[in-house]
């Protein structure tokens, strides 16, 4: 198993301020997966990114509440190579003490699963099939 990129992905209140703070720190973004709603901050192109996430649509990925600043929450995710690999790296969590905490979604250009680990920690698992991306 070879994990190729990572995204962090983390709930933001205002995206235009935090686009401009970490503009402001001298980082850039790329804008394939930036939206109205998230940014997407390259961290190490081509292997670690840093999606920011307005709290609106943090919550459709979510089933728990999501941190206030008084508590630390990161949904990592982790791509890797096919959707046969999302669904065995999700099976084996389960296996394994895991938890289901959301359904597998198939977005045509992105596939994953999402499970909560012994500790009560959420990883989302996904391919992306940059062909397909519109």
């Amino acid at each position: 198993m070879n994990i190729t990129t990572i995204f962090l992905n983390l709930p933001v209140k205002d995206i235009t301020q935090t686009r401009n703070f970490w503009t402001n720190l001298g980082f850039s973004f790329n804008e394939n997966y930036s939206g109205e709603d998230s940014l997407c901050l390259t961290l190490s192109e081509s292997h670690a990114y840093a999606m920011l996430i307005n709290h609106n649509k943090f919550s459709t990925f979510t089933d728990k509440p999501i941190a206030d600043g008084k508590s630390t929450e990161i949904l990592l995710s982790l791509q890797v190579d096919t959707r046969e690999d999302v669904d065995s790296v999700f099976r084996k969590a389960l296996e394994n003490g895991g938890r289901k905490f959301k359904e597998s979604t198939d977005l045509g250009w992105m596939y994953y699963s999402g499970f909560e680990d012994i500790n009560g920690h959420q990883r989302e698992v996904m391919c992306i099939d940059q062909t397909k991306m519109s």
